[in-house]
């Protein structure tokens, strides 16, 4: 296997006018969250969570931004996002399906419960479906190795899933959405 380089210093990022770090979500990390770290630098996932749920995703702009905004380098924003794999770097649909395959899910048949997300949504894992509705991932853990195999939909966790069970809960998910698809690049932009 050989190492590709790529020229990411030249990269472009594509812009907006209205910055996604909102002068709100910036008082609110000046005001609450960075009184309580050590460093400005420990406020980056506070900072990313907070995009990520305005938005559904951290798009490159907004980590600019809060490298900014933080006195750090885009690049440990980056390094941050990338490395957990709860930030989304790209549009999602309106509902994030997670998928946990950790080693207790895993035994527990997590692999039939994605099988069956797939079946019933069309899509692969880290695809979206072609309405904008759901997107299909799969997390190293969600915290629940108790009541395997667990699922996350947007921020509901679903224990014990069966895959009896996805269509309904998928169905749910659904019913929930009552505002109109999203302009394409994902969730509608907040205020």
């Amino acid at each position: 296997m050989s190492w590709t380089a790529k020229n990411s210093a030249a990269a472009e990022i594509d812009r907006r006018e209205k910055p996604y770090l909102t002068q709100a979500m910036r008082d609110t990390l000046t005001r609450e969250l960075l009184p309580r770290y050590e460093t400005m630098m420990a406020c980056t996932l506070p900072a990313l969570h907070m995009v990520q749920h305005a938005y559904g995703w951290v798009p490159p702009q907004a980590m600019t931004e809060i490298a900014q905004f933080l006195k750090l380098k885009p690049a440990e924003v980056l390094d941050t996002a990338s490395f957990y794999e709860e930030y989304a770097l790209t549009p999602q649909g309106r509902h994030r399906i997670a998928i946990c395959r950790s080693v207790a899910c895993e035994f527990c048949g997590h692999e039939k419960v994605t099988q069956a997300v797939k079946d019933a949504l069309g899509i692969d894992v880290g695809e979206t479906t072609d309405d904008g509705a759901f997107t299909l991932i799969e997390l190293e853990c969600l915290g629940s190795c108790g009541t395997a195999p667990a699922m996350l939909v947007d921020e509901t966790l679903h224990e014990n899933v069966r895959p009896e069970r996805v269509a309904r809960i998928l169905d749910d998910a659904r019913g929930d959405w009552t505002e109109p698809p999203a302009p394409a690049g994902g969730h509608p932009s907040p205020g």
